[in-house]
């Protein structure tokens, strides 16, 4: 969200830049060529009252040396001719006197747009408008507009201005101009603006990254605050206390709300703690009523009933004993760390082949690792490790096989599998085997509380990780344990 909001913000900031520099730009350009056209008019004018006081050879050569030493100083090209277009004085060398010429000679049509052409060569339509312009002069009206001049163009420009006034109309002043200095302001005053555009694009942008940092941090900090409580965190509060006031109240709400969530949580699991461990003491004498009434029962129904009752008893004790296990793990604090997993599990597998093997059952690790190193709870892959092995224990019948394997996945997280050859269960009933006090319907009357599955599970949650179970082939379980990487 913060790329797009700096990416919003740079996108508004690049184009108002763009709009204020552009117009400043084309505006500088105007005004430089409007400068132009009053620079080299006023030379015009004074020309052509020369041209128009003519009257004698002296007076041809003053105008003579005047638009020499002009054309010379600027290196400009000036021609006057007369209404008939014949040339009366030539000045100037190079470009600018073969545009003025051209100006002077060129006899095509062209539109009026009161100002004047180049006449570079190469480009068809500046002698047409050179020539507009000569005719515009010699009906009296002086050139007005040139075109825009910008760092590419054009090189040279013509004016015209009439020599005489009115009916008196005796010739024109033709002016071929370079604009190689122009242009050059015109490219300074460019780079200028255009740096100043990036100083100004560059400092709003810090502004804006500011802003975004301003606007984000708070939403960042309540982002991991969320996903810490997801995780089982129930301390995890939002600390941050910049940004709008909006997003410091939303931080202060969240916070009382995740405060009474943690209170109601916390009541909760203490009044489980608590209600399993008060439940065990009168069990356990209830327990040892039962066995000392025993040798007093004459053998006979009464005796069967007095050993399920035992039986009974002794599995509320152990559904108890998961209750508080849960409780506890529930309400713990304990942070992941680094473990090799790959040890845990030959610890695990060495201290429950004595079990398997009174049960005959074959328990065996294949593929193990030297080192296996993931992140979970402190002890957490040897604990989810005896969950998963009792539970095979139990359910997979004699004669059974038990493998254990560790890997490590293409994500780097370490991967551990128990998998049996045992009846299984049913596809539709594999997804609620890690469910609380959730047991096949074939499987009711075997020994245990259905709660050894789901403390595994939470187990591996809390440590970052999952629990999955599915069918082995041709029959039985795999339920594979995911830790995530150091």
């Amino acid at each position: 969200m913060r790329r797009r909001l700096l990416a919003v913000l740079m996108v508004l900031m690049g184009a108002a830049a763009l709009l204020l520099c552009v117009p400043l730009a084309d505006a500088y350009a105007r005004g430089r060529t409007e400068h132009l056209l009053l620079q080299r008019r006023s030379e015009a004018v004074r020309f052509a009252d020369l041209a128009d006081r003519m009257r004698t050879a002296a007076d041809r050569a003053e105008l003579s040396a005047e638009i020499g030493r002009y054309a010379e100083l600027y290196g400009a090209g000036v021609v006057v001719v007369d209404t008939a277009g014949e040339t009366i004085a030539r000045a100037g060398t190079g470009p600018a006197s073969q545009a003025a010429t051209d100006a002077s000679t060129d006899t095509g049509t062209g539109t009026d747009t009161g100002g004047a052409g180049t006449s570079t060569g190469a480009a068809p339509r500046a002698p047409s408008a050179a020539a507009e312009a000569r005719r515009r002069a010699l009906t009296g009206r002086s050139t007005d507009r040139l075109p825009t001049l910008r760092p590419w163009g054009p090189r040279t420009v013509v004016l015209a201005e009439p020599v005489g006034r009115d009916e008196r109309v005796s010739g024109a002043v033709l002016l071929a101009v370079p604009t190689a200095a122009a242009r050059r302001d015109v490219a300074v005053r460019w780079s200028l603006i255009g740096a100043g555009a990036v100083a100004a694009f560059a400092a709003a942008a810090l502004v804006a990254a500011g802003i975004a940092r301003w606007l984000m941090r708070p939403l960042l900090d309540l982002d991991r605050a969320v996903e810490r409580l997801t995780a089982g965190s129930l301390q995890a509060r939002a600390v941050s206390d910049t940004g709008p006031p909006e997003l410091r109240h939303l931080r202060q709400h969240f916070n009382a709300m995740a405060e009474a969530m943690a209170d109601s949580i916390g009541r909760q699991r203490d009044f489980v703690a608590d209600a399993s461990h008060q439940l065990r003491n009168p069990l356990a004498t209830l327990v040892l009523q039962l066995e000392n009434v025993e040798p007093h029962i004459a053998p006979g129904p009464g005796l069967t009933e007095h050993t399920r009752a035992l039986d009974e008893a002794e599995r509320l004790e152990e559904l108890l004993d998961g209750l508080l296990s849960l409780a506890r793990l529930e309400s713990g604090t304990a942070e992941p760390s680094d473990q090799d997993v790959a040890q845990a599990v030959r610890d695990r597998v060495t201290a429950w082949t004595p079990v398997f093997r009174a049960a005959g059952l074959h328990l065996t690790a294949a593929g193990l690792p030297e080192e296996l190193r993931a992140r979970a709870l402190p002890d957490a892959a040897g604990r989810i490790l005896d969950a998963l092995l009792d539970n095979a224990v139990k359910f997979v019948p004699r004669d059974g096989r038990v493998e254990v394997f560790a890997t490590r996945a293409a994500d780097g997280s370490a991967v551990v599998r128990v998998a049996d050859d045992g009846p299984g269960a049913p596809e539709d009933q594999l997804a609620l085997l890690l469910r609380r006090f959730v047991r096949s319907p074939e499987h009711q009357n075997v020994r245990g509380s259905g709660l050894g599955l789901a403390i595994a599970d939470e187990l591996a949650r809390g440590s970052g990780g999952g629990l999955d179970v599915r069918g082995n082939v041709p029959h039985g379980l795999v339920v594979e344990l995911r830790l995530p990487a150091p």
